[in-house]
């Protein structure tokens, strides 16, 4: 046992126990215990428990995203103001207000890189634990002889869960290569039309006009590409689970920013749109009523400030 399956051991632990317990269930349910179907399911259903347990970090993430882009300007003025400036005083004076402002913003570069960072040692499990399987060694914990054999006979319209990319392109199966090939492809759209969801619709009009947003559009088009060492390199199982995840992750981005949009963004227009056209109070209209002001009706061509309440009822008399 290696370094890293021996720093893993308790999440192989409870991916196994997820696996067993998700197969089992299938298998109750009717399904052939052997069938690449009801092991297909059950990572389904492994990505279901890591998913839904990380919601709260998610959502987290999300919100730091969309901080980081919204104090660009500000980081631009940060940047701006240290420019060609090379010393070691000035380095750490653009350090310092540079951790101010993402203090003031209660975010951080790093923040927004949580969830993937927490999901890591589980996919790793995973992987530990198919390639196991895959050898024929029983697990650690709930991965028994029984459902080792059931694993290494479980494929999918011939092609078998265990095998990679490689091992399917060197073996003649083309069925694997073009599963695999399918999913890669599918892998990289999701994760595009997921980063693009956000950066065309929920990001502020300043923002957009900022070099950080400019720099995040060229890795739009770069970072779904790192999908196809996945592919490649890891069994057709492994990117099932992957897969699966990805669209857990576009489903849940497009509900967050339907209902928790940027400010100022095309979404947080929308939404604002949705609202009063159900005669709902708008977020404006709300963070407004907080504050003891009211927002009145515009009138076409005029900007309109909100005012207190009791201004606005000294008005009316």
């Amino acid at each position: 046992m290696d370094f890293f399956e021996t720093i893993l051991w308790p999440l192989r632990w409870l991916v196994e126990l997820v696996l067993a317990v998700w197969h089992q269930a299938f298998s109750w349910l009717g399904l052939d215990p052997a069938a690449g179907l009801t092991w297909v399911l059950a990572i389904i259903g492994l990505v279901v428990v890591v998913r839904s347990a990380l919601i709260p970090v998610t959502v987290r993430q999300i919100r730091s995203q969309r901080r980081m882009m919204d104090l660009a300007p500000e980081m631009k003025k940060i940047q701006d103001k240290y420019k060609g400036k090379k010393d070691q005083f000035s380095r750490e004076a653009m350090s310092r207000e540079t951790m101010a402002l993402y203090k003031k913003h209660g975010t951080n570069p790093f923040s927004s890189c949580l969830p993937i960072l927490i999901q890591m040692p589980i996919f790793f499990s995973l992987f530990y634990v198919l390639r196991h399987a895959a050898e024929n060694k029983t697990g650690i914990g709930f991965m028994t002889e029984e459902l080792t054999k059931s694993f290494n006979s479980a494929s999918m319209f011939g092609a078998p869960l265990k095998m990679t990319f490689t091992q399917g392109w060197e073996s003649g199966n083309w069925v694997v290569v073009v599963l695999l090939g399918l999913i890669m492809i599918l892998m990289i759209a999701s994760q595009f039309f997921t980063q693009l969801q956000i950066m065309s619709k929920n990001v502020s009009d300043e923002t957009k006009n900022s070099p950080m947003y400019r720099q995040q559009r060229i890795l739009l088009y770069i970072i779904p590409f790192a999908f196809l060492f996945s592919g490649v390199a890891f069994p057709l199982a492994l990117n099932i689970y992957w897969f699966s995840s990805n669209i857990w992750t576009m489903a849940q981005q497009f509900i967050v920013i339907r209902n928790m949009p940027t400010p100022g963004s095309e979404a947080y227009r929308a939404r604002q749109a949705r609202l009063k056209a159900k005669g709902k109070k708008t977020d404006d209209e709300k963070r407004a009523e907080a504050r003891g002001e009211v927002l009145p009706d515009p009138q076409q061509g005029q900007r309109v400030q909100p005012m207190s309440a009791k201004r606005a009822k000294k008005k009316g008399k």
